[in-house]
This record gives C-alpha cells, structure tokens and sequence, in this order.
C-alpha cells in the first residue's frame, strides 16, 4: 500500500458526466467546421435555386375580345339589368300573395238581331202525333197550311173537320174511346182536296193502352209513335220490327247471359244471348204474313237450366205494307254492326252496307242512341 494516495478523494458522478458532454460538444463542432468547409469547397451556397417554368396562357384576339366586350356590357348595363331582376320578383310577388279582385266586364249594348221567320212549304197536310191514352180516347196531332180546314178519316170515314191555326197546327181528340181493334186513319185538305202522303195504323188492345200500338206507315218504311209496354219480370220487349223481306227482328232487355227464344204461332224461330248490359236482339225469317190476319207472337225467357222464367206473348194483327226500302235502328250498349246485320240482313259480313250507308269510317266505333238506316233492298 502506497502512502501517494492518501488525502485523495474519488471523483464524482457530476465530474464524469460534464467530462462527456464537454467531448461531445467538441466532437459536433468539429463536425460543423467540416461540413462548412466541405459545402465551400463545392460552392453549394453561391447557386441559385432553378427558377420554375412559368406558364403563359396565349389567348385568341377573338376570346380577347369577346371577354373584353363582356366586361363592357356587365359595366354598361347593370342597372338596367338590376331593375329588370326587380321587376320580376315584384311580379312574382303580386301573382303569389295579391288577392284576386273582382273584375268588372263592361260590355258594349248590341241590337239583337233581326230573325226572320222562315215558312214551311207544306204540300200536304201531315201528323205530329198519334196516341191512346189511359181513358182509351184517341189524341191526333199534326200540321197543314195555316187557317185551313182539315179532315180526320178513319177507316176511310170522316170523323170531324178541324181548322189550323196562325202556325198551321191542329189538334183532334173525341170524347168517345175507341172500341178494340184496328184503325187506319188519313188526312185530307179539304180546301185544295188533297189528302195525307202518310197513315197512321192504330191497334187498340182489349188489354188498355199500354198494350196499344200507334204506327206511322210511310212509302220508306213505318216508325213506332206508340209502343206496347210488353214486360214480364225481368224481361222487356222495347221494339219489334217487320220487314218486307220477310224477317222479324226483336230487341229488348233482360237479365244478362241468359237466353231468349221467339215464336210465332208456336213455332220455334231461334234465340239470343243477352248481353252483359242487359240487351238482347233476335231476328228470324218468318216469311210473309197476311194484311188482316191475327198472329201470336211468344218471347220467352229462360235461365241456365233452360226454364222458361218469363213469357211476353203479344198478339197482333199484320197491317198492310205501304213499302219497307229502309228501315232504323237505335244502337244501344254492347251493340256492333256484325250483330246488327245478322239480325236485320241475315249475315253479319253485310255490316259493311250498314256502314256505307251511314258513312260509318270506323266499322268497329259506333255509340249508343246512334240512329242508323238500314238498307233493305240495295
């Protein structure tokens, strides 16, 4: 043991750690002094940073212009053009939120017109109507030259003479009914002697008026002025049509899908479905029938089974025919002119003769309560 270390004491902790921190300040400096003189040595610090390629954008003389004149108009017209912004929402303003107001129409007087009353030529004297009613009195309407005796006939008798008035209009209607039958009544003028183109068939059940028929017989064809009410139930009969052709056709309503069958005088003619609208349309040939001759006319109605559910027999006597060259029928819903045609010509592929003699364009687009002529003997 040597005696050089005695009164010596240990280095501290502090002592070591500032000796390394004073070596690694050293140490970073020298390294500093290096890098300066490493970066002059390259002269990294006199060159220029590179400049950046600049971007010119080259515009045509006419966007030029056009962006200058923009410019032009923006500063020019503003107000104008703010004022017009205005005014549109003060309109849309007025049309949103003010209150409608009544407006008065003041309209000019205008003189009304002048109608001249334009005359009937009247060749001959002609009727308006034909009609039984509930009493079983007779009403007979219809019109001649004004101011002029007319002559009812029946029966080729003359029954009263009536004067027309300032409009040329006569009514007849005794006070006595007439008895059931058949009449045929006419007119006659007689200031000039000149007598009805037209007559008029009248049949007077022993049933009452509903059961009566009043028919207009003209040389191009009849027209109903007074139907039966044939009804039983469900089933109606609303017109029955007889040509000179030899054919009846029978329209009415019922229940729908069920069938109905004709017959006159027993004799089984044919049947018809009725349609989803509840009309029904059934022509047959039944050969000519005699002028005064009673017939009994059956048309019956029957259910799925084939039951006769309902049965109009209506008995009839055949006037005389004055000439049947067209005939009309009223087309009601679910009618088509093939149907039509069947039942008034016999064949469905003839609905053309129907539709050009109606100038029917469209054969398939007819209405219901359409009038249509239809040609017999063409």
């Amino acid at each position: 043991m040597t005696t050089n270390n005695i009164g010596k004491t240990k280095r501290s902790t502090d002592d070591l750690i500032d000796d390394a921190i004073d070596r690694q300040q050293s140490w970073l400096n020298n390294r500093r002094r290096f890098t300066r003189y490493f970066l002059r040595r390259f002269n990294v610090f006199e060159k220029d940073e590179p400049e950046q390629p600049k971007v010119v954008v080259v515009k045509t003389e006419k966007e030029t212009e056009t962006h200058q004149k923009n410019k032009t108009i923006v500063k020019s017209y503003w107000l104008p053009i703010l004022c017009a912004l205005i005014v549109i929402l003060l309109a849309l303003f007025i049309m949103l939120f003010k209150i409608n107001a009544p407006v008065k129409v003041i309209t000019p007087p205008v003189p009304e017109p002048i109608v001249k009353p334009v005359a009937r030529q009247i060749n001959s004297p002609s009727f308006d109507l034909v009609r039984i009613e509930k009493s079983g009195n007779i009403i007979i309407a219809g019109r001649n030259v004004r101011e002029s005796n007319i002559s009812i006939v029946i029966n080729k008798k003359i029954v009263a003479t009536k004067h027309t008035n300032k409009s040329g209009e006569f009514v007849y209607a005794p006070s006595d009914a007439l008895k059931p039958g058949n009449y045929v009544i006419s007119l006659i003028d007689t200031d000039k002697n000149i007598k009805s183109e037209d007559s008029v068939f009248v049949y007077v059940s022993e049933r009452g008026y509903k059961n009566s028929v009043s028919l207009l017989m003209t040389k191009n064809g009849s027209k109903v002025m007074q139907a039966p009410e044939l009804m039983d139930g469900d089933l109606v009969v609303s017109k029955i049509d007889y040509l000179d052709t030899g054919r009846m056709v029978v329209t009415g309503r019922a229940l729908p899908r069920l069938r109905v069958s004709l017959s006159l005088d027993d004799k089984y003619l044919g049947f018809a479905r009725v349609s989803d609208y509840k009309n029904f349309g059934l022509g047959a040939d039944i050969g000519k029938l005699e002028s005064g001759k009673e017939y009994k006319l059956n048309i019956r109605l029957h259910d799925g089974e084939g039951t006769t559910i309902a049965n109009i027999e209506h008995k009839f006597v055949m006037p005389e025919m004055t000439g049947d060259d067209n005939t009309f029928y009223t087309v009601r819903r679910g009618d088509c002119l093939w149907i039509i045609a069947r039942n008034f010509l016999r064949r469905g592929v003839l609905f053309t003769m129907i539709a050009e003699r109606n100038n029917i364009d469209n054969p398939d687009l007819i209405y219901p309560d359409q009038l249509l002529q239809i040609p017999m003997k063409d």
